[in-house]
């Protein structure tokens, strides 16, 4: 029967009532699937997915298409937030096979695990015919799918690995200037971004080339970072009433968003805003941190000091009915009733327009030019319209926050709290806002105390407990962590010492370091293994290192892997990071997909430096210095005696002395501040 609610996972808990007898993944059902040599069905997707809503609606809710799935196999549910150690291996097979993938993804695996056959959303009909259509092959000619299976695994188990390189430790330059021109003919210079449709946001590809545009004064390449930002934040990707951001727009103009809204981009794009706003002033991006914040803060952030997961694409609309977008939508009648005498102006600012139209009369509101070129046109003052276009967005938001809200995914994702407690670092680090230093430390504390375990190793979730008959009323953290929840606790906390210069916070991270080391570096492979050696493997390895919407697991550790040499110089961190450089290079052949390596390739460049502040007034030099666009440079600092290698023995009391390091070389100390800022502004 049904088993899911037995799970925490609101996506599972949201098939539990289906005709289906879905299982969860787990040594019971697989045992299950082997002893009665039935063929597996393993579906996946995630709880904001709109996609995967109306499969379970025409499919998965139906007593016709439940018949066939129960009688021949052995149906398992998968939250791919969850496990996406079983998402990547399965998705890896699905885009073999077909060329393509996306959620849900439906996938049929032999008894042992290996898939067979798959794909992405099915209609109706067409499901059950592909399914009856493989039971009866596996029941008379069970050979060709055998013979299929193992050819299909042989090749998985090859794309696995990343070829090694033996190239010298001297890295080659010139790859950024010919990657940036293969790169740069995807531009999209009307909207920014990629000139493609769907258009998700990619943080790491903007923070790479803010970067890089940065160091080599590109002003071509910062022009576009900025475009590209501007547009975004003019929404309806961003919700310009409550803030933060959904996961992408259908259109190239970042206009009509899949409506939902999850951590992880908001989490990364506040770091970028951030960044941008350091070395801009531009108060767009000041109030697009704010914004985002302030939603997250409201939306997500619990009691403990955690963060949600997401909320839902869909939402009930009039006819309380779930319909995709419902909650955040306006027509042209809605908005005169509300605006009354402003609505004409309110219309030329969020397009009530051709521009600005969805479908059957709906408007996702969407800037197409700035406040002052609209002021300027109407003979007002900025500020009166900026004013207006607060008091707009108030109105809406009292009423909007009388609809029927998107459903909530409440689950608490490692990796994903890790990626947000940063993003409420770097928004302090350009802001001074102490209350954002104030949650993203809580945030360190709740990921210490509630998903790092005695033995040393991190819980992947954490939520209220199972409901059901097995109901349980006090949260937990489970599952074993991956390495992606490794890699951004590390950087999280590695950002807290940033901001705050306790050491106990990088004796964290080298802990954890030195743990997936332990548990996933293979030696062979010279990468980490995206699972624990303690967990046991799925059918194919997987070495996560190209970076997508989150950036590779391999990606992150190997910057960690590089800040982490310099704080404890520690010359076998910095050799493991240059390995996998080394090797990642010469697969690059679109740079898109590995934006945050070519940011590590920056860090071995001669514009690298590390700067050591000893002085009594050591947090208020720090604070001026993270407020400061400075990508280059690595800081750290003491107002006391320390131990950590490279602060060790360069404290003197009743001095300030700052130390300009590059390449493990120190120049002597300088007294003045003012040269030290006259150094990194140079």
């Amino acid at each position: 029967m049904n088993e899911l609610y037995l799970e925490t996972s609101p996506y599972l808990l949201q098939h539990a009532n289906n005709p289906v007898h879905w299982k969860a993944w787990n040594a019971k059902t697989l045992s299950q699937a082997q002893t009665e040599n039935k063929l597996m069905l393993i579906s996946i997707g995630y709880s904001a997915c709109h996609w995967c809503h109306v499969m379970e609606h025409e499919s998965f809710e139906d007593e016709e298409v439940a018949a066939v799935m129960n009688a021949h196999f052995i149906n398992i549910k998968i939250d791919r937030e969850e496990r996406p150690d079983i998402d990547a291996v399965y998705m890896k097979a699905v885009q073999v096979m077909t060329g393509r993938g996306g959620w849900p993804m439906n996938v049929v695996a032999l008894p042992d695990g290996r898939p067979i056959w798959g794909g992405t959303y099915f209609r109706k009909n067409d499901w059950i015919n592909a399914l009856e259509k493989l039971q009866e092959i596996y029941t008379q000619n069970p050979e060709t799918i055998y013979d299929y299976a193992q050819q299909l695994h042989e090749g998985l188990q090859t794309i696995s690995i990343v070829p090694k390189s033996e190239n010298s430790s001297d890295f080659d330059f010139t790859i950024l200037e010919r990657l940036l021109e293969k790169w740069q003919k995807s531009f999209d210079w009307d909207f920014g971004g990629m000139a493609r449709a769907p258009k998700f946001m990619m943080p790491t590809n903007y923070e790479f080339l803010l970067n890089y545009g940065h160091q080599t004064q590109n002003q071509e390449l910062l022009k576009f970072v900025d475009l590209t930002l501007t547009k975004m934040a003019y929404g309806g990707l961003f919700d310009t009433v409550d803030g933060g951001f959904s996961r992408y727009s259908v259109d190239l103009k970042w206009h009509v968003p899949h409506f939902e809204k999850m951590l992880y981009d908001n989490g990364q794009l506040v770091s970028l805003y951030a960044n941008a706003y350091k070395l801009t002033q531009n108060p767009l991006y000041k109030e697009v941190i704010e914004k985002t914040l302030n939603f997250v803060e409201k939306e997500w952030l619990t009691e403990e000091g955690s963060f949600y997961a997401a909320l839902d694409a869909d939402s009930l609309n009039a006819d309380n009915l779930l319909e995709e977008g419902a909650f955040y939508v306006w027509t042209s009648e809605q908005l005169q009733q509300i605006l009354g005498a402003d609505f004409d102006l309110f219309a030329q600012v969020f397009n009530i327009n051709e521009f600005g139209h969805w479908e059957h009369g709906n408007y996702v509101l969407i800037q197409n030019q700035p406040l002052t070129a609209i002021a300027e046109k109407h003979n007002i003052t900025i500020e009166f319209l900026v004013e207006k276009k607060k008091n707009w967005e108030a109105q809406l938001y009292a009423i909007r926050e009388n609809r029927s809200k998107p459903r909530l995914d409440d689950k608490c994702l490692t990796s994903w709290n890790a990626i947000m407690l940063k993003g409420f670092v770097e928004a302090y680090k350009a802001t001074g806002n102490s209350r954002y230093s104030d949650i993203a430390i809580k945030n360190g504390q709740f990921i210490i105390q509630k998903m790092w375990s005695p033995e040393g190793h991190l819980y992947r979730t954490y939520k209220i407990g199972t409901r059901g008959e097995a109901e349980q009323s006090e949260a937990k953290a489970t599952i074993n962590a991956y390495l992606e929840d490794y890699a951004h606790v590390i950087a999280a906390f590695i950002s807290l010492y940033e901001i705050t210069l306790n050491e106990q916070w990088l004796t964290y991270a080298k802990q954890l370091t030195d743990y997936t080391f332990d548990h996933f570096y293979s030696n062979e492979a010279e990468f980490f293994s995206f699972t624990s050696h303690l967990d046991k493997a799925l059918v194919t390895p997987h070495f996560e290192v190209e970076d997508n919407v989150i950036p590779a697991a391999n990606s992150v550790m190997a910057n960690n892997l590089f800040r982490l040499s310099i704080y404890f110089n520690h010359s076998y961190y910095e050799k493991v990071a240059q390995q996998m450089l080394q090797h990642i290079l010469p697969t690059i052949d679109y740079p898109s997909a590995f934006s945050n390596w070519l940011n590590l390739l920056l860090h071995f460049s001669e514009s690298q430096n590390e700067l050591a502040i000893c002085s009594a007034e050591a947090s208020d030099y720090l604070k001026k210095l993270n407020s400061w666009y400075t990508p280059n440079l690595i800081v750290a600092g003491t107002d006391k005696a320390s131990e950590l290698p490279f602060l060790a023995n360069r404290f003197v009391k009743d001095q300030t002395l700052f130390y300009w390091c590059q390449n493990k070389t120190c120049d002597l100390p300088e007294t003045e501040f003012e040269k030290i800022s006259a150094r990194i502004r140079s």
